[in-house]
């Protein structure tokens, strides 16, 4: 390996050692103290609770981890959005399970809580995978009510998503470990299964002191909506389970005896691991992201093999489209060509720029891939479509809204990993989260913006200049600058890939040789979820 090798090698180490600093503090949750309580009350964290449900040493992986990162900090923060989320496997049975971390706020429901809650009964519902709830919430957080109870994407959503889930015949349980209040409630009952577990488990409309006020009468919360009201007088849970262990082998237990339904069909074969050495990545991928690297590289540290077959290869160069395997699962990659290249018409073009002959290679590769069935894999690092005159002219807008097209109607499952730079209109036809990927993450150094900082940074600076002048003050070159960093400090916060974590714009940042695992894990789960629509492209102007 050259000297550059391992300079990109220690430099992209050192952005994923950030990023597992950042997640080993999110984990703590409201902090050591809070979950000693939690211990002390007699309850496990929320944490402990999955890792004691999961199959010993079977893969998982978590999502939305960074949900909430330095969002709400004037509330006191809301670490992993308050809600752990990972999927998984109970007794040999993949499935998402969704649990509550009261250390957070008791529990209480934040925006970012709400739309995490969502993403994971989406994932259940695309799949058809069980979902499991480890319900320990004080409800939705009231001083941001406005944004978490009364619209289409809030609160409410969950209830409805329950009652869609069990019309579809998705296996929902729920295990109330702590506080269910208020319309929370409605989420055991909704469930097909439910448990509370004695003393400190609780479910009611309104606690004890709400009670008391609204209606004057005086009654406990333990006689009000405790294990025993529940399983003996309402009948709104099934079983009592004496402590929080005891809840958990029930739902393993559950888990062992539900049926399959009819797979999907994905091809897959014995997996062999690549023949590039996957940890050659941190060395391959540059420090800076304007920088040029062979996209072939990468794809070879992460199929098996090292081998995959080639469509078009010599045309339409700034997008590589092949088929191959990644851990036995037969997947079409669609991917960013990030080094310059020359076109089959001897004109160079750039790396990461989608040309009108890419985008029309790749459409039609996706609609190969939709007719043989074949999982897509987009490999995004993009800088956008090429511009300028002889692009308009020669129709970049048709074939780009072609690859758009074919994408929005794809019906084989779609993962997006985004190894660099997500920018523009690129992100939409690389299938970015608007385009329904089962999932999708990033890379500890991917960027995600309208466009790139330094130009974004310019492009501000010049209009704010602009503003300025219209109003008669005159900018000296000291005050040009301060506002251009000024500018470009605050936009390359947002274009980190920390900062689309927070806001679920990705479902995870994660360490690039786990990406075989959340490649592999997400074509199983779609798996159990046969395939009944027709591709079709629809209208096109061709």
């Amino acid at each position: 390996m050259d000297i550059e090798f391992n300079k990109r090698e220690d430099q992209n180490r050192l952005k994923l050692s950030e990023i597992n600093r950042l997640l080993s503090e999110i984990k703590k949750g409201g902090g050591e103290k809070r979950l000693q309580k939690l211990h002390e009350e007699g309850k496990m964290t929320a944490r402990e609770r999955i890792e004691y449900l999961l199959d010993k040493g079977s893969n998982s992986i978590e999502i939305g981890a960074f949900a909430g990162f330095e969002m709400y900090e004037e509330h006191g923060g809301c670490p992993s959005g308050g809600v752990v989320i990972v999927m998984g496997y109970i007794s040999g049975e993949q499935c998402i399970i969704v649990a509550n971390d009261a250390s957070v706020k008791a529990g209480a429901w934040f925006p970012i809580t709400g739309k995490k809650n969502l993403r994971a009964q989406e994932i259940a519902m695309e799949n058809r995978i069980p979902i499991i709830y480890l319900v320990d919430s004080a409800g939705v957080y009231l001083p941001m009510q406005d944004e978490i109870f009364p619209d289409k994407e809030n609160f409410g959503r969950i209830f409805r998503n329950n009652a869609k889930m069990s019309s579809m015949g998705i296996v929902q349980i729920s295990a109330v470990m702590g506080s269910c209040v208020a319309g929370g409630a409605y989420l055991p009952i909704m469930s097909d299964e439910a448990m509370i577990v004695d003393k400190t488990g609780s479910i009611f409309l309104a606690g004890s002191y709400l009670v008391k006020a609204a209606i004057g009468e005086t009654i406990d919360n333990e006689t009000l909506g405790g294990a025993t009201t529940h399983c003996s007088i309402s009948g709104v849970t099934d079983y009592k389970a004496k402590d929080d262990k005891d809840a958990l082998n029930r739902i393993k237990n559950i888990m062992k005896s539900i049926g399959h339904n009819e797979k999907a069909g994905f091809n897959r074969i014995e997996s062999t691991p690549p023949k590039e050495n996957i940890d050659n990545i941190f060395g391959i991928m540059p420090i800076s992201r304007s920088e040029q690297y062979d996209t072939y590289e990468i794809i070879k540290c992460l199929v098996d093999n090292s081998d995959y077959e080639e469509y078009k290869p010599d045309y339409g160069k700034s997008i590589i489209c092949a088929t191959a395997r990644i851990d036995g699962w037969s997947v079409g990659i669609v991917a960013n060509q990030r080094k310059m290249i020359k076109s089959g018409k001897g004109e160079m073009q750039f790396g990461g720029v989608i040309y009108s002959d890419s985008a029309d290679k790749a459409t039609r590769f996706i609609a190969n891939c939709n007719q043989r069935k074949i999982p897509l894999v987009f490999l995004q690092d993009v800088t956008g479509f090429m511009v300028g005159s002889k692009s308009e002219h020669g129709g970049i807008i048709k074939d780009g809204a072609k690859m758009v097209n074919a994408v929005s109607n794809s019906i084989v499952p779609k993962f997006t990993i985004i190894t660099g730079n997500s920018y523009g209109a690129g992100n939409y036809a690389m299938c970015g989260k608007s385009y329904d990927p089962r999932l999708i993450v990033a890379w500890p150094w991917a960027e995600l913006a309208v466009m790139g900082g330094t130009q974004a940074a310019k492009v501000l600076a010049q209009i704010q200049e602009s503003t300025l002048k219209k109003q008669g003050k005159e900018i000296s070159e000291e005050e040009r600058n301060e506002i251009l960093n000024t500018i470009s400090k605050k936009y390359q916060k947002q274009i980190e890939a920390t900062y689309s974590a927070a806001r679920l714009w990705t479902d995870a940042i994660i360490n690039p040789t786990d990406t075989r695992k959340w490649i592999s894990m997400g074509i199983e789960a779609a798996n159990h979820n046969p395939i009944t629509e027709k591709f079709n492209l629809g209208v096109i102007q061709v």
